[in-house]
């Protein structure tokens, strides 16, 4: 039987003889029939029951709560929107406490890239960070800042720092090295409370496969034309700098390298060792190198206290030497690696007098120059001064 959910008020006499009004209907197919004294409690009564019925019929219910009106409405369209969630609203909740962090305040890139990079310029200055890293990191984010002049730091996404580090289509290897510098100031700025979330974290990262083979080196005959090209190159004036970086594998970076920190006390001629302190070497190690005779000879022809190891102008003038024997980054450091193990066989000694692990001498320089050459390459000698053809032993014993 379907009943409506209608209801009336009338008047009702008692068995005692006192009238009452009575409220009487269906509700959803169950009979209500409820007495009051007075017609004013009857039809208060009335309006309530009706108003179940409509709240029933629209899937609406009555319940007691401290939330006001709008909290209400708030938490029940979050409850809409958990529709065919696995979890409950409470668990997304509790993730969202755990995970989330507001900004602390609004900070601009161009601020935030000074302040991060003022930092990396302190850690330079007390040695913890190599010059060359200085210069990506300023170069990174200079350029990054160019690109987005105006922006605050928390509006960057994923997909926007993705458009940047694809800029220009550059190779892998380049991609992941914008990829790490921008990594440590996005951290840099989640740990100062800057933004909410690290985006670069949600970038891609490319797997790269390594297949670095033998190092790039030229051959003892090359290293003749070599000096003898630079014995008459300005009068001789970047001797010291192509002798040490040929003989003795030094960095060659005037830069950032070795060779612009080496100091000329720590070339000892009386010794026989080139020390190489901390604050010198790439890796922050002590290390040091023997001087080989045809060094020697080099340096006592031109000696550093009238042949600076680099001179003023440095990164101009060698240039042209470096064009005409097509030089390129370290391939006089490897040339001396790999001779050094041509010559003595030892990778032990190779990886202490270079600064390396035995097992990249092993994998990069083990059998690229016969003895024979390597010979040739430590008999390399100057055609300056009487005693530059003398062996080592003479010259030490005339010191």
């Amino acid at each position: 039987m379907n009943h409506e959910n209608t209801f009336a008020v009338g008047r009702f006499e008692n068995r005692n003889g006192i009238p009452s009004w009575r409220v009487a209907g269906w509700l959803h197919g169950v009979r209500i029939r409820k007495n009051f004294k007075t017609k004013e409690e009857a039809a208060a009564e009335k309006g309530s029951l009706e108003l179940k019925a409509l709240q029933a019929t629209a899937g609406l219910r009555s319940a007691t709560t401290f939330l006001a009106d709008a909290q209400m409405r708030e938490a029940e369209d979050a409850f809409r929107r958990l529709d065919g969630r696995p979890h409950s609203l409470l668990f997304y909740l509790d993730y969202a406490f755990a995970n989330y962090r507001e900004s602390v305040r609004d900070v601009s890139l161009s601020d935030a890239v000074a302040e991060y990079t003022a930092i990396k310029q302190k850690e330079h200055d007390r040695t913890l960070l190599s010059e060359r890293q200085l210069r990506s990191i300023k170069y990174e984010l200079g350029t990054f800042k160019l690109r987005f002049p105006t922006a605050m730091l928390a509006q960057f996404s994923p997909a926007s720092l993705i458009t940047y580090l694809e800029r220009g289509t550059p190779s892998l290897k380049t991609y992941n090295n914008r990829r790490g510098l921008l990594s440590t100031f996005f951290k840099f700025a989640f740990q100062k409370d800057w933004i909410a979330s690290n985006p670069i974290e949600k970038t891609p990262q490319h797997r790269l496969r390594h297949r670095r083979g033998s190092a790039a080196t030229i051959s003892a005959e090359q290293a003749a034309k070599l000096m003898a090209y630079v014995e008459t190159y300005r009068d001789g004036q970047m001797v010291p700098y192509f002798a040490l970086c040929l003989f003795a594998g030094i960095r060659p970076c005037v830069l950032s390298g070795e060779i612009l920190k080496l100091r000329p006390e720590s070339v000892r001629l009386d010794t026989g060792v080139i020390m190489i302190e901390p604050e010198v070497s790439k890796v922050r190690m002590k290390r040091s190198v023997t001087i080989q005779p045809n060094l020697a000879a080099w340096l006592r022809a031109y000696p550093l206290d009238r042949f600076p190891i680099v001179p003023d102008n440095a990164q101009r003038i060698r240039r042209k030497v470096i064009d005409a024997f097509g030089l390129t980054h370290d391939v006089m450091r490897h040339t001396f690696i790999s001779m050094f193990v041509g010559k003595f066989r030892s990778m032990g000694e190779a990886a202490l007098q270079a600064g390396n692990s035995e097992s990249i001498i092993r994998k990069h320089y083990l059998d690229l120059k016969t003895a024979a050459e390597a010979e040739q390459f430590f008999g390399i000698l100057p055609k300056r001064g009487h005693d530059s053809a003398l062996p080592f032993a003479v010259l030490h014993t005339a010191a």
